[in-house]
Parts: C-alpha cells; sequence; structure tokens
C-alpha cells in the first residue's frame, strides 16, 4: 500500500506506534492473485490497546520533580539499552561510556543509577520496525517490447537462521547472486508492494512502508523489483517495435507464459548491519550473468520502536525529546561555566549519540526534532547564558520544514507561547542594553548583534506570523522598549547624582556629571550600538535615544538653572561655563541625527549663558597675559635646543594662543552676530599680547646682557629676534586656526566683506607689519656689520696678481664668511638667518657688479670675479641648507654671471660668440631693408665638401652715382681659426644690377666637425664693385653649417632635394658692442686685433648711423 515518506509528518509523532500497527494490519492472510500482486495490497491491522480510565488518570496526575527526572533518566537508559543499528563515525559505540554521561549528567549517584537501570533492563523490550521508503531506481533494464518496462517492487523481512546461508558459507566472502525471495519464500501477509510505474528505466516511487523484526541477528531484508507484463495481442507489441532487439523480446515473450513477469533485480541486506537512520543507493543485483548490470535503487531505512514499556513512552515523543535535550545542554553549561567558558551550541558525542537513538527509536520527524530543540534552547536561553547563534539553527529549521497542518492545537499553542516568551524576554534586554550589553565587555557587540539576528529571524518565519499575528511588528515594540529603557536609565542616573547638601553649586555639578553621562552614553551609542541596531533590524536607536535624552535634560535645565542676573550667577561663572561646554557637546550630536521634525528642546539653549559672555572672555584675556609675563619673567633667553633656537617663553606664548583659539572652539556661539564680535574680541586680545609680548621681551634681554660683552649681546639680540619671528607665524596663523573663513561664510548675510576684512584681517595686518618691521631692524643691524667685511674681501680679490690661482685668492673671503655665517647660523632661526643671507647676497650682486664693469684685458680679473661669484652661491646655498637657487638666481645674479663668463672666455671663444649672436640676430630678422640673397647650401659627406650656389641678390641699395651698383658676392667661413685654410672666394661682378642673377657654384673643402662647432657660419658680404675706391659694403648674412642639408644625414638625391635659403642683407651696429669692446683690449693678439680691425671697418662703411 502506499504510505509517506518517513521524512516528512503528515501524522503527529505521538501516533506513531497506532501508525505503525495500522500499516502492519492492512493485509489478509490469504494468497493474492497476479492482479492484486500488481496493483498492491493492505497490510494486516492489528487492534490498538485500550488505556483503562485508571491509567488514564494516573497519568494525567502531575509528578514531583524528582519523580520526573527518574521517568526520563530511565527513559534515557531505556533508550541505550535497546540500541539498534550500528553507530555513526562520530557516536559512542560503548554503552558504559553513555551510561557514565548520563549519570553525570542527571546528577545521579551510583546507588539510584544501580537501581534504576536494574529496573529498566527488567522491562519489557520493544518491538524493533524497520520504516523503509523505496524513493527511486535509476538505469534499470528495458525488458518490454519498446525498450522500456513497467516496474514494481516487492519487499519484505526474512527472520529465519539459514543454516545455507552465506555467513555459515566457506566462501562468503565471494559475491554469490541472489534468488528472488519475496514472491517464491515469504508469506503473502509479510509482503509489501509498491505501485507499478509504466514505461520508465528511472522510476520514481517515495512510497514508505514499516515492518517488524523478530529476530535482528538474523534477520534479512529482501527487496525483488519485476517489470509487470499484462497480456498483450501480438499486433500490439508490432505496433511498438523499434529495432532488432525488441524483435529478440517478442520471440522471448512467446515462449513464456502468458501474464508472467520479468526480474530486474533485488536488494538483500542484513539488518544489523544498517544504521538508525540509512540513505544511499544499491546496485541491483542478477539472478544470472546475462545483464550483469541492472541498475541501481535509492532507499531509506529507519530502525524504530514499537510498544515501549516506560512510563514516558505515553507521552507525546517531542516533548520527551526536548526534556532530555534540556537536561544535556544544562549539563553542557554547568560545566563549562566551571571553566569560565561560553558554551557554543554544540553537544558532547555521548549526549548527541543518546538523543539521535532516541529520536531514531520513537520515529521522530526532521521537523519535530527542530521543534523539540527550538523549544529546548529557547527556554534554556532565559534562564542560562549561551550563544544566541545557537538559536538560529533550529529556528531556521522550523522555517524550512514548516506546515502548519502536521502540528496538533496543542502544539501550536506551546510553539506560539515559546515565540512569544523569546520576543519578550529579548525586547527586556534591549530595553536594558546599557546593562545588559556594556561596551566595556569585548563580547557585548557581538552578543548585541546574535540576539538581534534571533529575533528578526524567528520574527520572519512563517510559523511565527500565522501562530502570533496579532503580535505588534518587532521594530515597533523595541522602539518601545530603546524609549522606556532610556527615559528609566536617565531617572536612575539622576537619582544616583542627586547631592546631599542642597545648593547651587552641588546642584550646578550634579547636573554637570549628569549631562557629561548622557553625552558620553549618546558618543558610545551612536559609535557602536546604533550600528548594530541600524544594520539589522533598521531602527535607530541613537535618533530615539537623542530625542527623549534631550528633552529629560532640558526639563532638568529649566528646574536647576539659576535665572538671569541672580547673584549667584557671578559665583557660578565657572561651573556655568562647564555646563555650556557640555551642552554644546550635547546639542552638536544632534548633526548625526537622519531627519529633524520640528525644533529641538535645547536648539536656543545658549540664550540661558548670553549674560556669562563678557566675564568668559575677560577671563581668558587675562588668564593669557598673566601667564606671559610669567614666561618673560622667567625666561633666561637661552635656545630650547639646537633645532629649536628660540627661548622657553615662546612655548608659553603659543600655549596662551592655542588656548585662546580652543575657547572659540569650545564657545561655537550660534548666532552669527554675536560670533562675530567675540572672534574680533578674540583677535584684538591676542593682537595685543603680541605687542606687548614684545616689548616684554626686549626689556628682558637688555637685563640679561652684560654691556662689557658684545657677542653675549648679540646672541641675546638673536633669541630676541628668534622669539619675535616665532610670535609672527603664530600670529600669521590665527585666521587658520580660528576657521575666519567658515566665520566670513556664517556671518555673510550679516557682516559686509568690506567689513570684516577692515575688521579682522586689517588689524591682524597691523599687529604682523609691526613685528616685521622689529625682525627687520635687528637683521639688517648684523648684515650691516658684515657688508663692509664682504666688500673689502671682494676687492682684495679683484686687485690679487694674475700669476696666482682664483681659487687661491677666494680662501680668505670664504673663510671670513664661514666664521661669521655660522655663528649667525646657531643663533638665528632659519627664516632669519635666510633673511639675513637674502641681505648679504644682494650686497655682494652690487659690489661684484662694480667691479666687473672695469675694462680690462686681464682675463684672470674676470676668471676671480666669476670664481667669487660661484663659491659664494654655493656657500649661500649650502646644498639646499640655506638660500634656494630661485632665491639666489636673481635677474642681477643671472646678468653678472653671463657678463662674467663673457669676460673670462679666451680671444678666440669670444669670436665664436660673436658669430653666435650674429646667427642669433640673423635668424630673428625678417625685414629685408638692404636687400637679401638666395643661395642653396648643403654638405657631401663622401667628398667632405661644402658646396654654395649663390643664386641671385635683390632689393641692392643704389650706391653708384647713376643710381645702380655693380654688386658681387664674397664668400668667406668664419671664424678663421676654425677654417684657416680656407680662402674667402667671391662671384663675378655684375654691371648696373641692383637684382644680379649670379648662379654660380663654389666648394669649400671642410670636415664635418668644422662645421659643428658653435658660431661656424658662411659669411655672405655683397659689396658694390669699385676700379678706383675700395669697394663699397650692400650688405652681409650669416649662415649657421650646423643645420644644413647633409651634414647629419648622407644622402644620394640631395641634389634634388637642397632647399633654397633666402637671407636678408644687415649692416653692423656701430654702438659699442661688449665682445668688441673685450677683444679691443687684447691687442697684443694678433687675431683678436685682426678680427677688431676688420669690424670696424665695415662699422664704418655701415648704413645704420645714417638712419
Amino acid at each position: 500500500m502506499d504510505s509517506p515518506d518517513f521524512a516528512s509528518d503528515d501524522s503527529s509523532p505521538e501516533n506513531t506506534d497506532s501508525q505503525m500497527e495500522s500499516l502492519e494490519s492492512s493485509s489478509s492472510p490469504r494468497r493474492f492473485t497476479r492482479r492484486e500482486a500488481r496493483y498492491g495490497k493492505k497490510g494486516t491491522i492489528r487492534p490498538i490497546e485500550k488505556k483503562t480510565i485508571k491509567e488514564t488518570n494516573a497519568e494525567n496526575k502531575p509528578v514531583s520533580p524528582s519523580v520526573q527526572r527518574n521517568l526520563l533518566y530511565g527513559e534515557a537508559l531505556y533508550t541505550v539499552i535497546h540500541r539498534i543499528g550500528i553507530s555513526e563515525p562520530d557516536h559512542i559505540s560503548d554503552n558504559d561510556q553513555l551510561y557514565e554521561y548520563l549519570q553525570t549528567a542527571f546528577n545521579m549517584d551510583p546507588a539510584e543509577h544501580k537501581a534504576i537501570l536494574e529496573s529498566v533492563k527488567s522491562l519489557e523490550p520493544p518491538i524493533v520496525c524497520v520504516k523503509v521508503t523505496v524513493k527511486q531506481a535509476k538505469g534499470i533494464l528495458g525488458k518490454d517490447v519498446s525498450g522500456f518496462s513497467d516496474p514494481y517492487c516487492m519487499l519484505g523481512i526474512e527472520s529465519r537462521a539459514d543454516p545455507h546461508s552465506r555467513e555459515s558459507s566457506p566462501n562468503h566472502d565471494k559475491k554469490q547472486k541472489q534468488k528472488a525471495v519475496v514472491r517464491n519464500t515469504l508469506p503473502e501477509d509479510q509482503t509489501h508492494k509498491t505501485q507499478v510505474k509504466a514505461q520508465t528505466l528511472n522510476p520514481v516511487w517515495n512510497e514508505t512502508f514499516i515492518m517488524e523484526v523478530d529476530d535482528i541477528e538474523h534477520a534479512r531484508f529482501h527487496m525483488d523489483m519485476w517489470d509487470s507484463d499484462d497480456v498483450e495481442s501480438v499486433r500490439t507489441k508490432l505496433g511498438e517495435l523499434t529495432d532488432l532487439h525488441g524483435l529478440k523480446r517478442i520471440f522471448k515473450d512467446a515462449r513464456k507464459d502468458k501474464g508472467q513477469d520479468d526480474f530486474l533485480g533485488n536488494v538483500v541486506l542484513r539488518i544489523r548491519d544498517l544504521k538508525c537512520r540509512d540513505d544511499r543507493w544499491y546496485h541491483l543485483e542478477p539472478r544470472t550473468e546475462t545483464y550483469p548490470e541492472r541498475g541501481q535503487c535509492h532507499l531509506q531505512f529507519l530502525l524504530t520502536h514499537k510498544k515501549r514499556a516506560t512510563m514516558l513512552s505515553r507521552n507525546p515523543n517531542y516533548i520527551v525529546h526536548r526534556q532530555l535535550l534540556q537536561q544535556f545542554v544544562r549539563h553542557e553549561i554547568t560545566c563549562l561555566q566551571a571553566t569560565g567558558t561560553t558554551w557554543d551550541g554544540e553537544i558532547s558525542p555521548h549526549g548527541t549519540t543518546i538523543l539521535h537513538l532516541h529520536a531514531s527509536q520513537k520515529d521522530l520527524s526532521e521537523f519535530h526534532q527542530g521543534l523539540a530543540q527550538w523549544l529546548a534552547y529557547s527556554k534554556l536561553y532565559q534562564t542560562l547564558e549561551f550563544s544566541s547563534s545557537c538559536l538560529l539553527h533550529h529556528i531556521t529549521s522550523i522555517e524550512y520544514l514548516w506546515v502548519q497542518g502536521r502540528l496538533q492545537d496543542e502544539q501550536k499553542n506551546e510553539l506560539a507561547e515559546s515565540f512569544d516568551n523569546l520576543l519578550q524576554y529579548g525586547v527586556s534586554l534591549l530595553q536594558r542594553y546599557r546593562i545588559v550589553f556594556p561596551l566595556t565587555e569585548s563580547r557585548s557587540t557581538e552578543r548585541l548583534q546574535g540576539l538581534l539576528r534571533v529575533l528578526i529571524q524567528m520574527c520572519k518565519t512563517k510559523a511565527f506570523r500565522e501562530l502570533c499575528s496579532s503580535t505588534p511588528s518587532l521594530q515597533d515594540r523595541v522602539i518601545e522598549a530603546i524609549k522606556t529603557g532610556t527615559r528609566e536609565w536617565f531617572d536612575l542616573k539622576r537619582q544616583h547624582l542627586q547631592p546631599m547638601i542642597k545648593g547651587y553649586e552641588e546642584n550646578f555639578k550634579s547636573l554637570i556629571t549628569l549631562v557629561a553621562d548622557v553625552t558620553a552614553d549618546l558618543k558610545s551609542c551612536y559609535k557602536t550600538m546604533n550600528k548594530c541596531f541600524i544594520n539589522t533590524i533598521k531602527v535607530n536607536i541613537f535618533s530615539l535615544a537623542f530625542q527623549e535624552l534631550e528633552e529629560l535634560v532640558s526639563e532638568q535645565l529649566v528646574c536647576q538653572l539659576p535665572p538671569p542676573n541672580h547673584k549667584s550667577r557671578h559665583q557660578l561663572s565657572e561651573l556655568l561655563y562647564q555646563l555650556y561646554l557640555i551642552l554644546r557637546d550635547l546639542h552638536k550630536l544632534q548633526d548625526y541625527l537622519p531627519t529633524r521634525d520640528g525644533t529641538l528642546p535645547l536648539a536656543d539653549f545658549h540664550r540661558m549663558f548670553a549674560d556669562c559672555l563678557p566675564s568668559w572672555l575677560q577671563k581668558a584675556y587675562s588668564t593669557a597675559l598673566e601667564r606671559v609675563k610669567r614666561a618673560v619673567q622667567i625666561d633666561l633667553l637661552v635656545p630650547l635646543s639646537e633645532l629649536q633656537k628660540h627661548s622657553a617663553s615662546t612655548v608659553d606664548l603659543s600655549t596662551c594662543y592655542t588656548q585662546i583659539g580652543r575657547t572659540w572652539q569650545q564657545l561655537a556661539w550660534p548666532d552669527p552676530e554675536e560670533a562675530f564680535m567675540i572672534m574680533v574680541k578674540f583677535t584684538e586680545d591676542m593682537c595685543r599680547i603680541a605687542v606687548m609680548y614684545c616689548t616684554l621681551i626686549k626689556q628682558r634681554a637688555e637685563a640679561l646682557s652684560d654691556t662689557r660683552d658684545a657677542g653675549q649681546a648679540a646672541n641675546k639680540l638673536c633669541l630676541v629676534v628668534n622669539n619675535i619671528e616665532q610670535l609672527r607665524l603664530v600670529v600669521r596663523s590665527l585666521p587658520e586656526k580660528l576657521s575666519w573663513a567658515s566665520l566670513e561664510a556664517q556671518t555673510h548675510e550679516i557682516i559686509s566683506q568690506e567689513q570684516f576684512q577692515h575688521t579682522l584681517y586689517d588689524q591682524l595686518k597691523s599687529a604682523v607689519a609691526c613685528l616685521d618691521r622689529e625682525i627687520r631692524g635687528v637683521v639688517q643691524a648684523l648684515a650691516q656689520k658684515l657688508d663692509s667685511g664682504i666688500a673689502r674681501h671682494l676687492h682684495s680679490i679683484a686687485n690679487a696678481s694674475d700669476s696666482r690661482n682664483p681659487n687661491d685668492s677666494i680662501v680668505p673671503m670664504m673663510k671670513f664668511l664661514e666664521s661669521e655665517l655660522q655663528y649667525m647660523n646657531q643663533n638665528l632661526v632659519q627664516e632669519n638667518f635666510n633673511c639675513l643671507l637674502s641681505l648679504l647676497w644682494s650686497h655682494i650682486l652690487t659690489v661684484i657688479s662694480n667691479l666687473s664693469v672695469n675694462i680690462t684685458p686681464s682675463v684672470r680679473y674676470y676668471q676671480r670675479l666669476h670664481a667669487a661669484l660661484k663659491n659664494l652661491e654655493s656657500c649661500f646655498h649650502a646644498e639646499g641648507c640655506g638660500l634656494s637657487l630661485e632665491s639666489l638666481h636673481t635677474a642681477t645674479f643671472i646678468t653678472l654671471e653671463q657678463d662674467l663668463e663673457l669676460c673670462s672666455s679666451s680671444s678666440r671663444k669670444l669670436v665664436e660668440r660673436y658669430y653666435q649672436q650674429k646667427i642669433q640676430q640673423q635668424q630673428g630678422s625678417s625685414a629685408e631693408k638692404y636687400g637679401a640673397v638666395t643661395v642653396k647650401v648643403s654638405y657631401r659627406q663622401s667628398e667632405q665638401k661644402l658646396r654654395v650656389e649663390i643664386l641671385n641678390a635683390m632689393n641692392l641699395l643704389p650706391l653708384d652715382s647713376n643710381g645702380s651698383s655693380d654688386p658681387f658676392v664674397q664668400l668667406t667661413l668664419e671664424p678663421k681659426h676654425i677654417f684657416p685654410a680656407v680662402e674667402p672666394r667671391s662671384t663675378e661682378v655684375k654691371k648696373a644690377e641692383l637684382n644680379p642673377l649670379f648662379d654660380e657654384t663654389f666648394d669649400f673643402l671642410v670636415t664635418p666637425e668644422q662645421c659643428e662647432v658653435p658660431g661656424a657660419c658662411l659669411l655672405l658680404t655683397v659689396f658694390d664693385y669699385d676700379a678706383i675706391l675700395s669697394n663699397e659694403l650692400e650688405g652681409e648674412a650669416f649662415l649657421s653649417l650646423a643645420d644644413i642639408p647633409g651634414l647629419k644625414e648622407n644622402t644620394n638625391d640631395l641634389a634634388a632635394n637642397i632647399p633654397q635659403t633666402r637671407v636678408a642683407l644687415t649692416h653692423p651696429k656701430t654702438n659699442g658692442d661688449r665682445i668688441l669692446q673685450l677683444l679691443d683690449c687684447r691687442r697684443s693678439e694678433k687675431e683678436a686685433a685682426m678680427f677688431v680691425k676688420l669690424r670696424k671697418q665695415r662699422a664704418r662703411q655701415s648704413k645704420e648711423s645714417e638712419q
């Protein structure tokens, strides 16, 4: 017959015995026909024993806890004594160990244990049953013509001991084929049959059968699988024929008896080899070797008890299981508490083994086991301390297997009650979260999150929604609990802080402490607890607590704060300031509120303290001023360290300024206009303190200085400068430290930008300018002491002998500077020292510039000045420790360095520099004022020839009396010392032409290296030929050789790609050229004299002087 799967729970667990009996008693003793075997039969129904009225009354009579414990103990012992099935790998197989565990868990003394054990052993043993579910099969043989089968299963228990069985056979290790024994061997009343699944090779049955076992040691489970075969006509079979194998099956069926079923395979198992719960796939065994692979069958086995003799067997199974579980959990937690360890929800293998045996023997479904575990754990959680995560698994199990119809009304009520009790308990913990989950404990956050997850998961389950539908939502209950708990916590705090002596001062101190505690609680709530609630239950407890506590605090202020102009307010000014700061911190927490509905109770709390502002500001100024005076009086004007070159009074001064800034930040006055006036007062006070400090520190330096020791006086003066410099830095940082930009943005609607600038920034600039003047005056005095010495050494360097090495002449000056600057560097802060260096550097550049103006033929003169300049640059830069290169490389320095480099060059270098300048001027000139020449210039590397093609000239000046000219072009390679072997070349003279066409080619033998020398050029000079007088200058052009085609690349088709170059003719300027002036002084050098002579001749012919 069809039965439900034992994993499902369509019937309640307490009716398991009657269910098993009804399944067994549904069959009749007669043999059944082939058609009845195909369509199933019912088992024999055994009569159910009815309980007497006396027994019923005895069961309903309440028992004492000790009796209940003994009954539960007996139930556990009975379970162990009559255990069936082989043990799981992680379970305990030794019964003595289980007895010992039970004795400890129930706290039984040996005598009690022995007595109860003997009593239980004397009870009648239970009836062992096998609950088997035929799930499905796969890969079975196809016996029909269509290639499929119509499979069904026949199963039963063979309890006889067979002397010729495999155990007694000497070759029992060899695999033997099992004959079909269910149909041929077992009686009909012990045979069960599944439904027939038509035309499939992978049938699915999911049918459950319960069978009693008389002798578990020798009992065997047999299951045969058959292919149902109805009588069909040959025509029908031929219509289903698909291949040759189907034809063979027709011939085979013809030899069989009509209606005879085909054997598909069988499974034979020893009952004693099964586990309590066994679920696996089994291979179908053949009777012959014809088809050894016959597929697999999926079977589930459960070994259960029927008619247990214990008293508690009459109670609902899941309740007994829950009681047993509770006993084990208490034992586990008690043992771990002795070691200071928190229970993690895992029961020891001994307890797990007993619970597993009990659930199997009582045929408890997975759902009812989960129900029992949930009821046990949820109840124990309210009395014992263990991780709430232990509840998550069980509530998830109930949700996964929940079907409301499988529970009776009593079970529904019990489950609903457990939900409600746990919910009430959890909400009560959340109401007291400050005490239950203190942040001083490391695991408080974890415990809180675990509780919230359990409550959320429980309220989301279908069971909770169906059984507790009228319960308010979890969020609503938590919100109300947080509000109530916050008010209770505040009342307890207030009562605890009540002063013994009543008075304004005592009440104020109590109120300050109370508000401080409230603020600290809200901060910790926002930082830690609020995240837990938002991430889990989506409740912002910070917002709830803040609104409740701010309202309660405002009520306390109204009650305890003295009214304005009360005589006690002046006496309590300091306490009022402390209260204001704490209230400020409390109210600032409103920034963390997600939304703001309406005005908060403490929105205008600052108005209660407006009359105290003047006294607070005056107190801040007087305190700072007294501290500065005291700091100057005890200042010995010695550097704090090698790195900190100011004295101790600047530290106290900075601290005073910092304290005033902190006072401003703490006040954070909300009213913009009043806040601006407060800032004006603070700025004015700090500037007054700065000016007064300058006067006081200079007076202190005079008092400590010895007039007979100039070095000591300079040392003290350096410290004064350093102190004022440090003060200047502090004053300049006030806008940033006091957040003037933020204040300006806050007051822009009330205070104009001009008023803000005039009132604050101008006042600050005035104070900084005053400090700058003080510093500048002292630094200038120190610099003047060094200026004369530096100038003396520079003049000495300029007048040194040319025979002396320039670097040797610089040594005395460098020693002088090293001595003086080292002293200043040790006694001045870096910024002031850099200021001194800047003044000295300007003086040095002026002196060297004046010396370099002199024109002298001595190259050594300029080399000495240049060497002095470079050494001083290196000295003042000091590898990055002195002035920056940007500060040193001023326009004056760059001009001076270039001039000294030029003056220090040799005559040939000067000539090269001259032609470089001419090339640059030529490239920058585009006007053809004096005409132009068109040429093609290239270099042939294979021949090392420079080829110049003079094509034409145009727009020449008419220099003859007839209004025309007789032009020709002279070609020279300059400078001469680079091309000593190259002679000048000239074109033919073109008579009476202002636009002559020459079209002449000239080749010069020169190397690429000569062409690449800086200043190397082709000088094209156009003359007007005069047969009697000297030729007149039409103009000249300079063409650089470094960039001509072919010089850097070697191409075969260069001649076809040479571009024409049109160069403008120029005339030399007649004003003095620096290079010509230097060369003119070197008349003793022949090359220099010849070069200057030639250029002067050209200058005399220049038309520039006539413009």
